[in-house]
């Protein structure tokens, strides 16, 4: 089963945050493209890059599996001390966002320049 989830192809996207922090319309743009291409997703890799205020979306695909379409979503989570050990309470927050969801494929995090955690969800919508 894990082989299906093995890939080596992946696409690129970049784009300023939504006004609330999160990934605003770059979600759509990384779900047309899996579905124009008809390609199966299979990872995501989000970071925010400061400096340019830009985030980058990276999609990790295989083309040679059945197509299947996906969405992502993105849950501001708060702020974090990337500092901190104890880590439990934005686990908790995770756990929390993820029952909002079906489907979860795969998750990623990205912190802003003011230290706002945002977790975004790739799901297959089935």
């Amino acid at each position: 089963m894990i082989k299906a989830q093995v890939h080596d192809k992946f696409k690129m996207f970049s784009g300023e945050l939504a006004p609330d922090k999160t990934i605003g319309k770059l979600a759509d743009e990384v779900a047309s493209f899996v579905s124009n291409s008809g390609v199966a997703a299979k990872s995501i890799g989000v970071q925010f890059i400061e400096s340019a205020n830009r985030l980058l979306i990276t999609l990790g695909y295989r083309d040679d599996a059945q197509p299947y379409p996906i969405r992502l979503h993105s849950v501001l989570l708060g702020k974090i001390d990337p500092k901190a050990r104890d880590f439990s309470a934005m686990e908790e927050a995770m756990a929390q966002a993820s029952s909002r969801y079906q489907n979860i494929i795969c998750h990623e995090l990205y912190l802003t320049g003011d230290k706002n955690i945002v977790l975004v969800f790739m799901t297959h919508e089935a």
